[in-house]
């Protein structure tokens, strides 16, 4: 194998890597059970219990 097939190679494994590294990413976030995480999360910035 050529040094320049090997490379069109890497190439085309790392595009397939990070596509499904992105998907499970997506899929992590936004699977139903992490649901009460984000919206405890997302109600910070509104709990007024005097925290600087």
């Amino acid at each position: 194998m050529e040094l320049a097939a090997l490379a069109v190679l890497a190439r085309q494994i790392w595009v397939i890597w990070l596509l499904a590294l992105f998907t499970g990413i997506i899929l992590w976030v936004y699977w139903p059970r992490r649901r009460p995480i984000y919206e405890r999360a997302s109600r910070i910035p509104f709990d007024d219990q005097g925290k600087v």
